[in-house]
């Protein structure tokens, strides 16, 4: 079974696993480094830091709001349709945040404005992160506890991880902040990793026949799964997008990347794993 040029029977274990273990060496390397300089595996959004979410209609340039704003933490000029344009500045100071009020009101007075307490945003963070620990952890118990083996069960989990790790140093490389919207959404790839990589595992340890075999028949259902869901996610991502609707436009964005990624780490990682795996054991 081929996929855009790669057949699944066609490579080494060893073969399979090199590329996905080099990316999560290197995401973890970034990641760590910038958990050591914020605090968190991604830059945090507003959400976690706390600032000010700015929303206005105008004809003006991203360059032209920017000059405009200048003298402020501006953080990002997000474009949507109709004129829309959606701005995020870091935490001010009092006087900073009646001086922003004064100058939106003046030049922009239809301006809708979020402000969010710095308080609050570390609040918020850390519920965030913990939400992503213990479903993690709960992920990794149920998986161990359905197939008690280490080599299968810890293939999945490893997987998992990978699909967060390097899904997490894409999103800092291209700059999607860490927000409500972006945890939300690797959480969710921790259940699609789980079950893609669960489907595998499955046909291939439970069911009857030739290695070969199974591992064509799994991979053609996987990446038919998987197609499908990027189809619906990547038109959720276009029309959040043209709307306006950031924190739907993350979480796209995110799963996106994610899938991507997941594909990667059950069809070459976990596969390779388990095709190295199944190879002894059936020598003995």
């Amino acid at each position: 079974m081929e996929f855009s040029g790669y057949d699944i029977n066609k490579y080494s274990p060893r073969q399979m696993v090199a590329l996905p273990l080099v990316l999560l060496l290197l995401a973890g390397v970034l990641v760590g480094y910038t958990t050591l300089t914020t605090g968190l595996p991604v830059t945090p959004g507003i959400d976690f830091v706390g600032g000010t979410a700015v929303t206005v209609f105008t004809a003006d340039s991203k360059e032209t709001l920017e000059a405009t704003f200048a003298g402020y933490p501006l953080l990002s000029v997000g474009e949507g349709i109709g004129n829309g344009k959606y701005l995020q500045f870091g935490p001010m100071d009092d006087t900073q945040l009646q001086d922003l009020a004064r100058l939106i009101n003046e030049k922009y007075p239809d301006a809708k404005v979020d402000q969010i307490g710095e308080t609050f945003g570390k609040t918020l963070q850390g519920q965030a992160i913990l939400a992503l620990i213990f479903s993690f952890i709960g992920m990794a118990v149920v998986i161990f506890l359905v197939y008690r083996k280490l080599v299968s069960a810890g293939a999945i989990v490893l997987a998992a991880f990978s699909d967060i790790c390097i899904t997490a140093a894409i999103m800092q490389i291209i700059g999607i902040p860490l927000s409500l919207g972006t945890t939300a959404a690797l959480l969710m790839l921790i259940g699609y990793a789980a079950d893609s990589n669960v489907l595998l595992t499955t046909r291939l340890l439970k069911r009857k026949g030739k290695l070969e075999e199974k591992l064509s028949g799994a991979f053609r259902t996987g990446i038919i799964m998987t197609t499908t869901t990027l189809t619906a996610i990547a038109a959720m991502w276009v029309v959040a997008t043209a709307g306006q609707i950031q924190i739907i436009s993350e979480i796209a964005s995110v799963l996106l990347i994610g899938l991507f990624v997941d594909m990667m780490n059950t069809w070459m990682l976990n596969a390779g794993i388990l095709k190295g795996y199944i190879r002894r054991e059936n020598k003995r």
